[in-house]
């Protein structure tokens, strides 16, 4: 998932406005109490970054691979 494709899934699924308070304030357990900006920031990957958000946030996991996003190939 390259950023572009993290913003377009963050704002499809949780909305413009949500979805940055969602990425600036939520902290993400699963990626050592940062949020989903501060995990960015330090080179996390988006996707990592993404399942993380989506975990948190109870979005159901047939969403989990971002609106907009192909799901990935197993």
């Amino acid at each position: 998932m390259k950023l572009s494709e993290f913003k377009l899934a963050l704002t499809t699924e949780f909305g413009g406005a949500y979805g940055r308070v969602l990425a600036h304030d939520l902290v993400l357990r699963e990626l050592g109490g940062r949020t989903a900006d501060e995990a960015l920031a330090a080179g996390v990957q988006p996707r990592a970054v993404w399942l993380a958000l989506c975990k948190e946030s109870d979005v159901p996991h047939e969403r989990w691979h971002g609106v907009g996003v192909r799901p990935p190939q197993d």
